[in-house]
């Protein structure tokens, strides 16, 4: 029996003021990249709560998500190097947008994370050749179409987010 296909679950926040998006610039295999503030999802965690922590480990701010802006697949493929074996990877991406609190005091940005930026959407649209994924461009202009969808689209169980120690 072949083992089952499983995409990678990632958060990401679409986050808007005064007609700038945040993004951050990171270090990644090919390069210096911009992307939404957004990460994988850890075990033990609900989407919202995996959101809100990826904002705030990769700008320093506190992040209380409002909507779902959508739900989204995508393919990243990558050769090997070094003889390692070539990467195929599926995301599913549930992307987020909300309110940016202040920035925790003392707080550093996470590995990896060189900047935060407020980019207009032609600036957006301008550095797609940039972006760490054809995501980014893609979940802000479904926020500037106005998608939202109501927190409760996505629910978790209890059972998701409960101690697994036994009792």
């Amino acid at each position: 029996m072949e083992p089952r296909w499983k995409p990678s679950v990632t958060v990401a926040a679409v986050i808007e003021c005064d007609g700038r998006y945040l993004l951050v610039e990171e270090h990644t295999a090919e390069g210096l990249r911009l992307n939404n503030p957004a990460g994988h999802l850890d075990p033990g965690e609900s989407l919202l709560d995996g959101v809100a922590r990826e904002t705030l480990e990769e700008t320093t701010h506190r992040f209380t998500p409002t909507a779902l802006v959508g739900v989204y697949l995508s393919r990243f493929q990558r050769e090997g190097r070094h003889g390692a074996p070539d990467e195929d990877i599926t995301y599913l991406r549930f992307a987020y947008c909300g309110e940016l609190g202040e920035a925790v005091a003392g707080r550093a940005l996470d590995t990896g994370i060189v900047r935060t930026l407020w980019m207009t959407p032609d600036e957006v649209r301008a550095s797609a050749a940039r972006h760490r994924s054809p995501l980014v461009l893609r979940c802000m202009e479904d926020h500037l179409a106005g998608q939202r969808h109501p927190l409760s689209m996505v629910f978790t169980d209890p059972s998701v987010t409960a101690d697994p120690s036994p009792r």
